[in-house]
């Protein structure tokens, strides 16, 4: 018999590249306020919450600023970045994703999305992915941005798996380390360097084959 095993996917730098719509949309309120803010500083807001990002880039600047003046720039972030989202299609899924979520799809097994995104389902449906998706974890539903495992354990819940049984594909490494703290396998996508602490690296999924799919699924790793 086959073991179900859950497999949960980040959204940002995992599935698509939305990670230069948001360094945009964040330079444009850095801009505004006179803080320099670059590609560099962007890489410090990977798989945090909106709230914490623009704190990052607050403390930067070393700006102090109302929670009105907080709010408020907290809505022009998102209003330019899904004006960066309307054209989305398909062609913006990374390479070797699509092949990935078709393969686990076909042969079964319950696919999650787990993100601190709080426009994820928006974004599968413009790329025509959300289909794909057994369950959606998302920014609106956590309380706590990642190392915290909550968008993992809530995700393994919805889909009945225990976080044993959990496999996470993440490009962060507060991503890698909550899914490390919710004991699921963690396989990082991107620099080796950087997702040091996961169990396996990848540079993108063109590497991951279908076998690599079933080894994850018939052992325990």
């Amino acid at each position: 018999m086959t073991t179900k095993k859950a497999f949960i996917f980040d959204l940002d730098g995992v599935i698509v590249d939305t990670a230069k719509y948001h360094f945009l949309a964040w330079k444009k309120i850095a801009d505004r306020l006179g803080i320099n803010f670059t590609h560099e500083h962007n890489e410090l807001l990977k798989g945090v919450s909106r709230i914490r990002s623009l704190d990052i880039i607050l403390e930067l600047g070393k700006v102090e600023a109302s929670q009105e003046d907080k709010n408020k720039w907290l809505i022009q972030k998102n209003e330019d970045y899904l004006l960066c989202l309307v054209d989305m299609n398909e062609s913006e899924i990374l390479p070797g994703v699509l092949a990935i979520l078709k393969y686990i799809k076909q042969i079964g097994q319950p696919i999650a999305l787990g993100s601190a995104s709080k426009n994820a389902r928006p974004i599968l449906e413009k790329t025509g992915i959300l289909s794909y998706f057994d369950a959606i974890v998302d920014g609106n539903d956590v309380t706590n941005a990642k190392p915290d495992p909550e968008v993992f354990l809530i995700a393994a819940k919805k889909l009945n798996i225990s976080p044993e049984n959990s496999i996470v594909f993440e490009d962060s490494i507060a991503g890698i380390q909550a899914a490390n703290i919710s004991k699921m396998v963690s396989i990082g996508i991107g620099d080796e360097k950087t997702l040091h602490e996961a169990k396996y690296i990848f540079e993108d999924f063109t590497h991951i084959g279908t076998h690599f799919i079933d080894i994850l699924i018939q052992k325990r790793v």
